[in-house]
């Protein structure tokens, strides 16, 4: 065997899980693979044979990298509190595929992913490694300079923002599903009160459309305020696709000419407590949407 491939396949063992854990805490997949492929370089220049479980020490390189990348996009966004909608994972209705299914850990569709880029860097750390990957708090706590002790203060908090603002969906996907569709159905017919009976009362819309706004996530909350929105969704029946948006109920929208929007619905208890919807038309362009071509 060639020596030189020994390194190679021992990194590539773990880079599904790498990839994983540099989505979660970027929410990007070109960051995540650019992080991915540093911590290949990081590798490649160490001498591992002493490392007892390369598994642990590879996720917490690349949890350095991803924090390093998190501080230095904050420092140069305009408004450093606007969370950013993650790049969606877009799956047929019938199945995740494996490779998929690895990005999905814990996941809670896109309601997750931008409460997630809310967070300070290494409360996003903390939580994403311990709670999504079973990283204990000692080993992760050299990466942001605190004691193990500061660190799960900082996943607690973080925990407890995530299940405040991104709860859990609802289990059956085919609820899901009916759900979502009785909201188009509503949207399309123009009816608003059959539109707010779908909605939580404490709903949120969010829509991230890019450079093109002047902020470029717009945020509306509650029932009413939400079902007026919706109300103009109607004119985009002809062109929805179900899919599954980061594993749940969620829509493609799309022309013969271009991707409009990717929306995610966040179910729980039979009703939509989040919308969040990808409407950054340079984004769109970009998203691998092959599964549904399937």
């Amino acid at each position: 065997m060639d020596e030189s491939a020994v390194p190679i396949e021992r990194f590539e063992e773990h880079r599904t899980r790498l990839r994983a854990v540099a989505y979660r805490m970027l929410g990007s997949f070109s960051e995540a693979d650019d992080a991915v492929q540093e911590a290949w370089l990081r590798f490649d220049r160490t001498d591992t044979g002493g490392v007892e479980n390369l598994g642990g020490w590879l996720t917490t390189v690349v949890g350095r990298v991803c924090l390093n990348m998190l501080r230095s996009r904050k420092q140069r966004r305009e408004d450093p509190l606007e969370a950013r909608m993650p790049d969606p994972v877009i799956s047929r209705e019938d199945g995740v595929d494996p490779e998929q299914e690895a990005l999905l850990t814990d996941s809670v569709g896109l309601a997750m992913g931008v409460v997630l880029d809310s967070l300070a860097s290494a409360e996003r750390l903390a939580f994403v490694l311990h709670d999504m990957f079973a990283v204990p708090f000692d080993e992760i706590a050299p990466l942001i300079e605190k004691s193990p002790t500061a660190t799960r203060q900082l996943a607690s908090r973080a925990r407890r923002r995530v299940r405040g603002q991104a709860p859990a969906p609802d289990p059956d996907l085919t609820r899901q599903r009916e759900v979502v569709d009785a909201f188009f159905a509503a949207a399309r017919d123009g009816d608003f009160d059959a539109l707010v009976a779908v909605l939580a009362p404490d709903v949120v819309l969010r829509s991230d459309g890019g450079v093109a706004r002047a902020r470029h996530t717009v945020v509306f909350h509650g029932a009413k305020t939400v079902a007026s929105q919706a109300i103009t969704f109607g004119r985009l029946s002809p062109f929805v696709r179900p899919a599954l948006i980061n594993g749940v109920a969620g829509v493609m929208v799309a022309s013969d000419v271009r991707r409009l929007s990717v929306m995610a619905f966040t179910v729980t208890g039979g009703k939509i407590v989040a919308i969040d919807v990808l409407a950054d038309p340079e984004r769109l362009k970009e998203l691998d949407a092959s599964a549904l071509d399937r």
